[in-house]
C-alpha cells in the first residue's frame, strides 16, 4: 500500500508549442503497479496531450475544475467540473483543450506493451521508442509533444457538438446508498454511466464516522483512490501493514492486488468524498477477512471459507 498527495508527488511542466501544462505523477508516487493516475493542470488555450489513440488501454478522465473541450476525431464536445470522460481503445484519436484553467485527473492501466498511435504525426510510440525515425526530442520533453508542437494545434470546429454518451456529469449519475452495519456510503458509478468496459471509476461519499466498505483485498484488481473532500483514515488489516493512515483532500492511495492486506476508509467528523478507480477483471477474487467470505467476481458467487494453516492436515 502507498500514499502520496497532490502537494508531495513529483510534478513537471510541459511547455512547447500549443502545450502549457503541469503534470503530477500521482499513481507512480503512490506505488501503483498496474494502473495509474496523473493530474494534468492545463492553461487556457492549451491542450493536455498530442491527439492519440490507444490500441489496448481504456482511459478515464475526471474534471476537477474548469471548462474545456473533449476532442475526438476532429469533433468536440464541452466539458466542465464534475464530468467523467471515457476514451475507449481503437475508437479514434483524442485529447482535451482548455477554454479556461482546466484541472483533470487521467486514469488508465499501465500496459507495458501498449503502442499508442499519433495519426496527425504519422508515428507510433512503441516501448518508449518513437517509431519511424523522428527527430530527437527537445531537452527534457517527451518526443510526442515536441513533434505535435511542430505540426501545430488541432483544428477546432466553429461550434462544439453535442456531448456523446461517453461524457457524463456527476450530477446526472444515479446515487446508490448503502447503510449496513458500519458501512455508510453513497456511490455513483461514473465509469459505467459513461460506457467504460475494461476499467471503472466511482464517486464515493462516506457519511461522518462511517466506513466505505467491508474490509477487503483483491487478488488481481489493483485500486487507486483520490480524496476530493473531507478527511478520514485509510484502514489496513493484515500483517505488518495493519493500522490507520490519515487522509485529506488531495491524498492519493494505491492498493496493489495480491498483497493479502485488506483495506477500507473510515470518514472523519465531516465525512469524506473520494474517487475509486480500478480494472474490471473477471478472474478477480475478493476476500473479506472479517467475515471469511470470498467473492468470485466473474461468476457472481460469494462463499464463506475456513481459514487454515498451511500445514493443516498435512502432518
Amino acid at each position: 500500500m502507498g500514499v502520496t498527495h497532490f502537494e508531495e508527488a513529483r510534478r513537471y511542466p510541459v511547455a512547447v508549442g500549443h502545450f502549457d501544462t503541469r503534470w503530477t505523477m500521482l499513481g507512480e508516487d503512490a506505488g501503483a503497479r498496474t494502473v495509474g493516475v496523473r493530474r494534468i493542470e492545463v492553461a487556457p488555450g492549451s491542450w493536455t496531450t498530442p491527439a492519440h489513440e490507444h490500441g489496448r488501454g481504456e482511459e478515464i478522465f475526471y474534471v476537477l475544475a474548469g471548462r474545456g473541450l473533449a476532442w475526438l476525431n476532429g469533433k468536440t464536445a464541452p466539458i466542465e467540473g464534475g464530468d467523467c470522460i471515457v476514451f475507449r481503445p481503437r475508437r479514434g484519436a483524442h485529447t482535451l483543450h482548455a477554454l479556461e484553467p482546466l484541472d483533470v485527473l487521467a486514469f488508465g492501466p499501465r500496459e507495458h506493451d501498449e503502442i499508442p498511435r499519433f495519426p496527425r504525426l504519422g508515428h507510433l510510440l512503441a516501448g518508449g521508442r518513437w517509431v519511424q525515425s523522428a527527430p530527437g526530442s527537445a531537452e527534457g520533453l517527451p518526443v510526442q509533444f515536441v513533434e505535435e508542437a511542430r505540426v501545430g494545434a488541432p483544428e477546432l470546429p466553429a461550434t462544439a457538438g453535442d456531448r456523446p454518451t461517453t461524457i457524463v456529469n456527476l450530477a446526472d449519475v444515479e446515487p446508490v446508498t448503502a447503510h449496513r452495519g458500519r458501512v455508510a456510503r453513497t456511490r455513483r458509478n461514473l465509469g459505467r454511466a459513461a460506457g467504460s468496459r475494461d476499467t471503472g471509476l466511482q464517486h464515493v461519499e462516506v457519511a461522518p464516522g462511517g466506513e466505505s466498505a467491508p474490509a477487503h483485498c483483491h487478488s488481481l484488481e489493483e485500486e487507486i483512490f483520490v480524496v476530493l473532500d473531507g478527511s478520514g483514515a485509510l484502514v489496513l488489516e493484515g500483517g505488518a501493514e495493519s493500522g490507520e493512515t490519515p487522509v485529506r483532500p488531495g491524498s492519493v492511495v494505491a492498493c496493489p492486488a495480491g498483497t493479502g492486506v485488506a483495506h477500507l476508509f473510515r470518514a472523519g467528523e465531516q465525512g469524506m468524498t473520494y474517487l475509486a478507480y480500478g480494472p474490471r477483471n473477471p478472474g478477480d477474487m475478493c476476500f473479506y477477512p472479517r467475515s471469511s467470505k470470498i467473492s468470485f467476481n466473474g461468476l457472481g458467487v460469494i462463499a464463506r471459507v475456513q481459514a487454515l494453516d498451511y500445514w493443516d492436515g498435512e502432518e
